[in-house]
């Protein structure tokens, strides 16, 4: 490990003899690696182990002994994190130190600032504009144009080639091996895909743009291409200390590299356990390969958990201890012992939100607020039982993952269908879909929705569509799409009665064929399965409506923010910490999905995520499953619970209780779904 701070670091003479008091304020792995020396330091902060107080600290503590304010650099992922951390930083070093002149935010921040002062090496106007998001989307949108391509409906809007192209920036890889990769519906149009990329890249240059991706993009070129430069940053910044390193992406890890030059005075923070965030290009490599990076580091485990009982932190040791990759280290609970973690099977998906709002509904009766619990799941499609569930019981609850899923555009889109089909007088849902039809504006759709009601209601909806007076309001440009239209409104309109479910099916089939980027699909297979339980078309968008309702008299009653139950998926739980938690869709499939069980560094990532999602409760935690799926018309299929679940010890080292699984067909009483919780809370 890193001796101690050398003695050229001792405090200036004249300096006020003010000291942090390090005994008092840290453990002694904390202080351990506050005290670290000079050179590569990685230190790793399992969860709830007070990383930010160690790395506040270590800045402190180097302010303390003489580095000064400006040759210091903190990077973190969010504002919000940097404004913390130097406020702390703030109170702590304020005594012997000016802290205005460190520079300290996110990589992009840092980025800016820097670029600001030697953009001109680069070919740039030192006033060069930044393009939020929106601006950027505009400028691919005109790049489409430019190419009359805008209108071609295989080809991807420009929110995707926007994500595309960040993706590859921040890989650093080229678009051609992202799309391959990742992206392989563009494929078919990959040769335009590429050109409208490079037309993208043109157009900012020549106008003096850059966009988020290229503020690093554009730094890392100054530090490589420009070697005076580069001394004399990496001779400024005497210490670079980087939050959440284990988030980092590859670009964002060779900035870091160059930065800190020949010196290598680097300390990192993060958990290799909590590397989560390979879709957005997190580079796990980043934070374990760091000892091979950087031979000789010095490595501080931070073990010791301010957060969970031992309970909970027994079964997220015995969780994370399947990964192979990964740092050792067993987290030690510093609060009181609490209940047991429950495994709890349930009939099916129906069952499993029932349980879930029938407990949250017990714990609020015994005095737990709304804001103390949080439901995790992989996806925030698993949600959409519990939504309706939760709602029909009046608990008001926040989706932190997205909007709620019934309010989402695209499921909106597939409900009014539906709607129309099934009454010919939703106004509402009509315009809704025409205003979707290429060449329909919103005049035409005025136009149409007249001549529709001035028709007989006994009139059959496809014959109302075929009327003359009506088709005399389509455009011409519009003919095509909405002969399709017909058709489809003629299916969903036929005779005889049919499921919701499938007439979602006709729908679901109709759009498929609507671009290589539709990634709305599964969001639609999801509402369509769940349509099935339902007997008519009546019933299923009244259940709909129920929700809607709710949410919009919570909205007009303005009910306090923080008394609601959190729905989030286990992503956006990170950071996070509720008294009680419940994990659902603890199936293989779902959770892991089942794509990433084909690949051993998929499914570690996958274990990673669900030991972020147990460790996100203080006390207890609940770990739900369904046994079975819905009825069928080949009758139920038997689920296999997540193999994580499988991979718990049992015996006498067990670390969580488990019930037996109910019966597929046998009667369902939501007591016998769980423990008591005056035994387990």
């Amino acid at each position: 490990m890193a001796a101690p701070l050398p003695l050229n670091h001792a405090v200036p003479s004249g300096a006020p003899a003010r000291r942090l008091d390090l005994d008092g304020a840290l453990n002694d792995e904390q202080r351990a690696a506050v005290e670290a020396g000079e050179g590569p330091v990685l230190v790793i902060a399992g969860a709830g182990s007070g990383k930010t107080r160690t790395l506040t600290y270590r800045v402190a503590r180097m302010l303390e002994r003489g580095v000064p304010p400006s040759s210091l650099l903190l990077l973190t992922f969010t504002n919000k994190a940097a404004r913390e951390m130097i406020r702390r930083v703030e109170e702590l070093a304020g005594g012997f130190a000016d802290v205005g002149s460190l520079l300290g935010g996110t990589f992009h921040h840092a980025a800016h600032v820097l670029l600001r002062q030697h953009a001109g090496a680069l070919g740039f106007s030192t006033g060069f504009t930044v393009l939020d998001r929106e601006d950027a989307r505009d400028l691919m949108a005109t790049c489409l144009a430019e190419r009359k391509l805008r209108s071609d409906k295989r080809f991807p809007r420009p929110d995707a080639l926007l994500d595309l192209v960040s993706l590859a920036t921040n890989l650093q890889q080229p678009v051609s091996q992202v799309l391959v990769d990742r992206r392989r519906e563009m494929l078919p149009v990959a040769p335009e895909v590429f050109a409208t990329a490079r037309r993208f890249q043109q157009r900012k240059a020549q106008l003096h743009l850059m966009d988020y991706d290229d503020l690093l993009a554009h730094l890392k070129r100054l530090l490589e291409d420009h070697p005076s430069v580069r001394a004399e940053l990496t001779g400024r910044f005497q210490g670079v200390l980087v939050d959440e390193f284990q988030d980092t992406n590859r670009l964002q890890g060779d900035l870091v590299d160059l930065l800190v030059g020949e010196r290598k005075n680097l300390t990192v923070v993060g958990d290799d356990c909590q590397s989560i965030y390979s879709f957005r290009g997190a580079a796990f490599t980043n934070i374990i390969d760091f000892p091979q990076r950087y031979p000789g580091c010095g490595i501080y485990p931070l073990t010791r958990n301010y957060r969970s009982t031992p309970q909970v932190l027994r079964l997220a040791n015995a969780v994370i201890a399947r990964n192979t990759r990964q740092f050792p280290k067993e987290l030690v609970s510093d609060a009181a012992p609490g209940p047991v973690p429950q495994v709890v099977p349930t009939r099916d998906v129906k069952a499993q939100a029932a349980f879930i709002a029938e407990r949250v509904l017990e714990l609020r009766a015994r005095g737990h607020r709304l804001e103390s619990m949080a439901v995790l799941y992989r996806a925030h499609l698993h949600s959409l039982e519990l939504q309706l569930e939760l709602t029909r019981h009046g608990v008001p609850f926040r989706v932190r993952s997205g909007v709620r899923f019934f309010e989402q555009a695209h499921v909106k889109d597939a409900l009014a269908h539906l709607r129309w089909a099934h009454n010919r007088n939703d106004e509402l849902a009509f315009k809704r879909l025409a205003r979707k039809l290429p060449g329909v504006g919103t005049a035409s759709t005025e136009h149409l929705w007249t001549a529709l009601a001035a028709l007989p209601l006994e009139l059959s909806l496809p014959d109302a569509l075929a009327h003359p007076d009506v088709q005399g309001h389509v455009p011409r440009k519009a003919q095509a799409g909405f002969q399709r239209f017909q058709a489809l409104m003629t299916t969903l309109s036929g005779q005889g009665v049919r499921s919701p479910g499938a007439l979602l099916a006709d729908v679901l089939a109709a759009r498929e064929p609507s671009g290589p980027e539709d990634s709305h699909a599964e969001d639609l297979r999801q509402l369509q399965e769940f349509a099935g339980r339902f007997e008519d078309v009546p019933r299923f968008l009244s259940a709909i409506a129920l929700v809607a309702e709710f949410s919009a008299r919570a909205a007009l009653d303005g009910e306090a923010p923080d008394d609601v139950l959190t729905l989030t998926t286990v992503h956006q739980a990170k950071g996070l910490e509720w008294r009680t938690v419940f994990v659902l869709g603890l199936t293989d499939g779902r959770f892991p999905l089942s794509l990433a069980t084909r690949d051993p560094e998929n499914e570690e990532e996958e274990r990673r995520l669900f030991y972020v999602a147990v460790t996100r409760a203080r006390e207890a935690l609940w770990l739900v499953y369904p046994h079975t799926s819905l009825p069928r018309e080949d009758g139920r299929l038997l689920l296999t619970p997540s193999r994580f679940l499988s991979e718990l010890p049992v015996g006498p080292d067990a670390v969580c209780d488990a019930l037996p699984p109910p019966e597929p067909d046998g009667p369902i009483r939501l007591r016998d779904l769980g423990p008591d919780p005056d035994r387990d809370l």
